[in-house]
């Protein structure tokens, strides 16, 4: 049991090594995505995104983050070598089976293959914006548009939606294995992020408990979901607790520095040798324990980089930063030395992100405002409510300290977790959460709602958000002995950071709360399943499982001090893992070994084969214009435009006769594409390029999904014939 700021230390343990290596296995994938992007992002900006400067400069940089993040590790992990290799062989099983069982979302009709398509065309041409190459098609015309789904046209260019750190990411895959290899990346970092969560579930509950974490996580159905498929929320979940992990081994570092100080004592001897040696060590070790609170608050900055929702899960990061300077300006200079460095790297960290994001995604910002501006406020606030706690410590601490004396305060302050947790339970009775369409894009959603309903055999109210059942989707994907373990724990943790107990708890209990509350209360995304389920990956379902695993420890101990034996601690410990692993791996079942639009790569590779070597492709038909018209700009390496649709779907003929001929005036080959033959056969002889039929995700609203749908997609091509007139 702790009792201060700096005291934490867990004792004496066998299987030190073996806690090293576990220490160092669950901080690499952090530190080497975070060095990867530090390095990625200007060579992207320069337009120099290419393996020849890329792959040694970001190697570069993740050694040297690493040679500085893992530099004088103390033995934070006390563990055993089958405690690691259990860890190590589910990481490993993870990233096989995702791997197998990996998704081919090329297609432009959700996220993935945004991410898929803006990861192929940074990595064969190395640059951001994509140029709309209109010299193809004999110049600008108020018929043609470049835009598409998931690609904004922007400042006279077609601009991705998204932020880069994930394409980046996907964009070495592409290096490695062309398109193939960039569909593995996902179950790679899949796997990276399994021993990133064991290691912090190893740090702060016990490696005893990082194998069954590590389980429970890899089979939660989300989980399996964004790990194979080109999502950004593992890497995003990568640095969130990576960057838990590497503060934590940092105030490790920093008790071992302030154990290491000399104390008072006469001149001379043996004695004042040693403390010379230790007071030659302690300065060493608060160096290294900066290095690691500012590579810390470093990778969980960049996590805005991969998502702009990064910046809302960070704010904790510089709240607890702000707390360490004050309470160093309060007195405890011990305890407050890693504030600064933190915070610094935190504020690098966010920069990086933030320039990325106004430089490279400007449009998505525009088009995220709604959300955007009053998370922007929030944070604003958030800074000059920290900066001025942290300039009035010195007369806030007296104050402080009499409110933490108020008696039962620690017992209410668990009992309004308990009652947040309760009042999401009961919300459905509560409240219908509706959203009526204001824009085209609501109008474009209430649609999509309304068609899932029909299919769902659900009331048709294309307004409906069902945002009230969001706790049900975390009991669907953790289980409800979880669910119920991890309020048990956050009620009994938040008791004991107010008593001044378990102070390493307070970030990582602020994270998952603030993330998972906010998150709950407004998903902001539409609420299919499994679709909405990626919202929860980041922070909410790994938080909870470490919240789960730490209340089932906490059953054990009490069982211990109510005099039962080994033997049944044992037993409770087992049926305590049954009950978390059986509810997540019976929801998950339903999907787990059906693979979704397998067979797109193929399909699209056939298609691009199937165009003309100096084709300039004009789309001419709704559907195919929103998922084809990056595709064959990112995958076939191809100019490509959609024409001007009228009420009918279809363009005018005159706009499309005109553009075929300045094409060909161009020298190139126009080239049409629809969903129909109907629809280029008045233009010349249609060719069926692409008759794909695969499994896609289910669309469920008040269940979790058990199954998956058909997915057809369609694509005819036409060489229009030359008009005699021109």
């Amino acid at each position: 049991m702790t009792t201060g700021w700096l005291d934490r230390t867990r004792g004496p343990s066998a299987g030190l090594s073996a806690g090293k290596v576990l220490a160092v296995v669950s901080v690499v994938p952090a530190l080497v995505l975070a060095g990867w992007l530090l390095a990625g992002l200007p060579l992207l900006l320069l337009g120099w995104f290419r393996p020849l400067a890329a792959v040694p400069l970001g190697l570069s940089a993740a050694a040297l983050l690493c040679r500085y993040g893992l530099r004088r590790l103390p033995e934070t992990i006390p563990a055993t070598a089958w405690q690691v290799s259990g860890v190590i062989a589910v990481a490993l099983a993870s990233g096989v089976f995702n791997g197998l069982f990996r998704s081919e979302q090329l297609i432009v009709r959700r996220d993935p293959a945004t991410y898929a398509q803006y990861g192929i065309w940074l990595a064969r041409h190395g640059s951001l914006p994509v140029p709309f190459q209109e010299q193809a098609f004999g110049g600008l015309d108020p018929a043609l548009h470049f835009d598409s789904v998931g690609f904004y046209g922007f400042g006279g260019a077609v601009v991705p939606q998204f932020m880069p750190g994930a394409p980046m990411l996907h964009a070495v895959g592409a290096w490695l294995g062309d398109v193939a290899g960039l569909l593995l990346v996902p179950p790679v970092l899949g796997a990276a992020a399994v021993l990133v969560l064991a290691g912090v579930v190893a740090r702060f509950v016990g490696a005893r408990w990082a194998p069954l974490a590590a389980l429970v996580f890899a089979v939660s159905l989300p989980i399996l979901y964004t790990s194979r498929t080109t999502f950004s929320e593992i890497p995003s979940l990568i640095l969130l607790f990576g960057g838990l992990a590497l503060l934590y081994d940092a105030e490790a570092r920093l008790r071992s520095a302030v154990s290491a100080s000399p104390s008072p004592g006469p001149p001379g001897g043996a004695e004042a040798k040693s403390r010379s040696g230790a007071a030659g060590a302690g300065p060493a070790a608060i160096r290294s324990a900066r290095t690691g609170a500012a590579l810390a608050g470093l990778v969980f900055g960049l996590a805005v980089m991969v998502r702009i929702d990064g910046l809302r899960d960070v704010l904790p990061v510089l709240v607890y930063a702000g707390l360490l300077i004050a309470v160093r300006r309060a007195g405890n200079r011990d305890a407050g030395r890693l504030g600064v460095p933190l915070l610094g790297g935190l504020a690098v960290g966010a920069g990086l992100g933030f320039a990325a994001a106004y430089l490279l995604s400007r449009p998505y910002l525009t088009y995220l405002s709604g959300s955007l501006v009053p998370l922007l406020a929030i944070c604003g606030a958030v800074v000059v409510l920290t900066v001025a706690v942290a300039a009035l410590a010195p007369r806030l601490a007296a104050p402080l300290r009499r409110v933490a004396r108020m008696p039962r305060l620690p017992e209410i302050a668990g009992g309004l977790v308990v009652l947040v947790g309760a009042a999401f339970a009961a919300r459905p009775w509560l409240q219908t959460v509706i959203r009526p369409p204001a824009t085209v894009e609501d109008r474009l959603t209430a649609d999509f709602i309304a068609g899932v309903q029909r299919v769902n055999g659900l009331p048709i109210d294309g307004s409906r958000l069902y945002y009230e059942n969001s706790a049900y989707w975390v009991i669907w994907y953790v289980g409800l002995p979880a669910a119920l373990l991890a309020t048990f724990a956050a009620a009994l943790l938040t008791r004991r950071l107010v008593r001044g107990m378990a102070p390493e708890w307070l970030l990582p209990l602020a994270v998952i709360a603030w993330t998972t509350v906010t998150t709950l209360y407004r998903p902001g995304i539409t609420p299919d399943q499994p679709w909405a389920a990626r919202r929860l990956v980041p922070v909410v379902i790994p938080g909870l499982i470490l919240l789960a695993v730490w209340g089932l420890d906490r059953v054990r101990e009490r069982a211990r001090g109510s005099g039962y034996g080994p033997r049944a601690r044992s037993g409770l410990g087992t049926a305590g893992a049954v009950l978390l692993l059986a509810p997540v791996a019976f929801v998950s079942g339903g999907t787990a070994f059906t693979p979704i639009e397998r067979g797109e790569r193929a399909a699209v590779e056939a298609l691009c084969a199937a165009l003309p070597a100096r084709a300039s492709v004009l789309v001419v038909e709704r559907v195919t214009a929103a998922r084809f018209t990056q595709l064959v700009r990112s995958s076939c390496g191809l100019p490509a435009a959609r024409v001007t649709l009228y009420r009918t779907n279809v363009p005018r003929t005159s706009d499309v006769t005109r553009l075929a001929a300045r094409i060909r005036a161009a020298g190139r080959v126009p080239v049409l594409l629809a969903a129909e033959a109907r629809q280029v056969s008045g233009y010349g002889t249609p060719v069926h390029i692409m008759n794909l039929r695969v499994r896609q995700d289910e669309r469920s609203l008040v269940d979790p999904p058990n199954g998956t749908w058909s997915l057809a997609a369609d694509v005819w091509m036409t060489v229009p014939r030359e008009d005699p007139r021109t």
